[in-house]
């Protein structure tokens, strides 16, 4: 029973080091329960540039806690989000995005994942397509003259078998 118990500790506590540790300073949070949720809730939409797989909150780049700061001040400054996410778009480019706007720059980003399906399953169509065809018809018997050399390379009759 003690080992159980060790064990249930050290997974918990394997459970607690794979969670994420926010990097939100409390020096950048804003006082404002509302506005510090709203912040928060941006932040989980704009990318670490330098990190690059990571929200701004995740990170500890000093650059990601230069962003938490602007956007908190954008925010008290009265800056809807779409102004807050298009002002650091503008800075830092669609790449500063988790996820990109559709848009005409990232219209193949979007449809790349429905263009190789379509793709894939009008390859898979054809190539099922071909082998029934393939397989079926008189393509696949041999002629009297390949049935004749078969014989005689194996040494049967295969003639004699015949109806």
């Amino acid at each position: 029973m003690p080992q159980l118990v060790r064990f249930l500790a050290i997974g918990a506590a394997l459970i607690a080091l794979a969670l994420p540790a926010l990097a939100v300073e409390p020096d950048e949070m804003l006082e404002d329960p509302a506005l510090e949720e709203r912040a928060r809730d941006l932040s989980a939409e704009i990318r670490c540039v330098v990190c690059q797989n990571q929200n701004i909150d995740d990170s500890n780049a000093d650059l990601a806690r230069e962003l938490r700061i602007l956007v908190r001040e954008r925010i008290v400054a009265g800056d809807s989000d779409e102004e807050i996410l298009d002002f650091l778009v503008a800075r830092y480019g669609e790449f500063v995005l988790l996820r990109p706007r559709f848009n005409a720059t990232t219209a193949l980003l979007w449809g790349a994942p429905i263009l190789l399906l379509l793709g894939g399953g009008y390859l898979a169509y054809r190539a099922v397509r071909h082998r029934s065809a393939a397989g079926s018809g008189d393509s696949a018997r041999l002629t009297p003259e390949e049935e004749k050399r078969l014989a005689e390379l194996t040494g049967t009759d295969r003639g004699s078998s015949s109806p």
